[in-house]
């Protein structure tokens, strides 16, 4: 699988505070930056799964609004999040 323990502790560990630190909001955009990049990759070779699509749009959606929270309580976070994965609005 793409997504295991192991992996997932280094995002944390390295978006986070700690590897354990699971709640935090740019572990968890980063996370959602990961798989959007997955399912990406899946549709691009199987343009006709439309499941997946959804899955994908729905997952955007949740790490946009998360971003948007970023955005609102702490404006140099968001900023830092967003250079640091490469994302642009």
């Amino acid at each position: 699988m793409y997504l295991d323990k192991k992996i997932k502790k280094e995002i944390f560990k390295k978006h986070g505070k700690s590897d354990k630190d699971t709640g935090s909001i740019e572990g968890q955009i980063a996370l959602f930056s990961l798989r959007v990049d997955h399912l990406s990759n899946h549709l691009k070779k199987n343009k006709k799964d439309f499941n997946t699509e959804r899955s994908l749009v729905k997952l955007v959606g949740k790490r946009r609004s998360l971003l948007d929270y970023l955005k609102a309580k702490n404006i140099e976070r968001y900023r830092a999040i967003i250079k640091e994965l490469g994302l642009r609005k």
